[in-house]
């Protein structure tokens, strides 16, 4: 079994469905990416996209895709909302997802329109929180054990 400490920082929210990331910047500004975890299940990525600024997402579906050896897959957006923003340095710098999924990996930014509704679908990083256990059970059916760092 594949051993992996993953760190969940505690000014996230996390949507561990989708292995996917939400900062609360602003009441009306959303930072999102891939967490540690998805990262590691989905191995390397070779581009990462967001879909067009504009462009309404709901909780759940695709807010941009990334194209991983063998296939394309969609990051899951873990909030409803507008894209605002891209992170431009992923066009010319994908690895920055695995180098830093929590920092300069972020994929884009929303005007969130159900944040009160719907963040409480999402597990926060916080020590008390049941987000290392649920991410463990998750990374089980990846045949990846899970430690604390």
């Amino acid at each position: 079994m594949d051993r992996f400490a993953p760190d969940f920082p505690a000014d996230l929210l996390y949507h561990v469905e989708h292995q996917v990331w939400a900062r609360i910047d602003a009441p009306d500004l959303v930072t999102v990416g891939i967490t540690a975890l998805g990262i590691r299940v989905s191995g390397e990525i070779y581009m990462c996209r967001a879909r067009p600024l504009g462009t309404v997402v709901e909780q759940g579906r695709s807010v941009g895709v990334v194209e991983l050896a063998k296939s394309i897959v969609s990051v899951k957006a873990p909030l409803s909302g507008t894209v605002v923003e891209h992170n431009p340095a992923l066009a010319q710098q994908p690895e920055r997802v695995h180098e830093d999924p929590y920092g300069s990996g972020w994929v884009a930014r929303l005007r969130p329109s159900a944040l009160q509704a719907e963040r409480a679908a999402l597990l926060r990083g916080d020590a008390g929180a049941p987000v290392f256990e649920a991410m463990a059970a998750y990374a089980r059916l990846y045949n990846i054990e899970m430690v604390h760092g």
